[in-house]
């Protein structure tokens, strides 16, 4: 048990020892990110096991959209908050965006070198480079890792593990620049339930 012990360990130190930060990398996805305004597109989402589709869409500061095709479910930070709205029940689940890795990418202005976001480690391949990045002081509440096409420079794809453990890949395809969202486009629409002296009044 105790060689079992020692192994694991030495495995896991030359796995931090060698994990390293390419900081060429880091300034060319920092530059990206900074010069997108909004994004709009579809997406293919896989988690559990379970793949699904959809439009995604995105403008910062803050604010996304995640509609799926086959789901009555929509994801959407309105800037403050991330709400997860499931129409088949009309219950949401909102989290402050701010805690949640995917918060990084929608920033007023985004820096992956000097704040309070901490890039773990860079690795580069043919045509794309990786960055895993967390929170700093956050990582109990997971991390994210994002995938960038290298010519010219374009979001790809990400990857998200949570406080659980759990993962979840998005995909990207045909992304395109877009600003023009509608008023309302990133406020969750729904008819909301409130009690009353004569039962249950609804509305949008």
């Amino acid at each position: 048990m105790k060689k079992i012990v020692v192994t694991l360990f030495l495995i896991l130190s030359c796995t931090f020892a060698n994990a390293s930060v390419d900081k060429k990398l880091v300034g060319n996805a920092e530059k990206y990110l900074n010069s997108i305004t909004g994004l709009h597109g579809n997406f293919t989402q896989v988690a559990n096991g379970k793949t699904e589709k959809g439009v995604f869409s995105m403008l910062r500061p803050g604010r996304v959209r995640l509609d799926y095709n086959n789901a009555p479910i929509q994801l959407i930070s309105d800037g403050k908050d991330l709400y997860f709205y499931d129409k088949s029940l009309d219950q949401i689940t909102t989290v402050p965006l701010t805690s949640t890795p995917a918060g990084i990418l929608v920033r007023k202005k985004i820096d992956l070198q000097n704040a309070d976001i901490k890039v773990l480690e860079t690795s580069s391949g043919k045509d794309t480079f990786t960055l895993k990045m967390v929170l700093r002081d956050q990582e109990g509440l997971g991390n994210m890792s994002v995938v960038f096409a290298k010519s010219p420079v374009r979001l790809v794809s990400w990857s998200v593990v949570d406080a659980t453990s759990a993962k979840t890949d998005v995909y990207f395809h045909d992304l395109k620049n877009k600003t023009d969202f509608g008023k309302n486009y990133f406020q969750l629409s729904r008819h909301k339930t409130v009690s009353t002296n004569d039962g249950d009044d609804f509305y949008d």
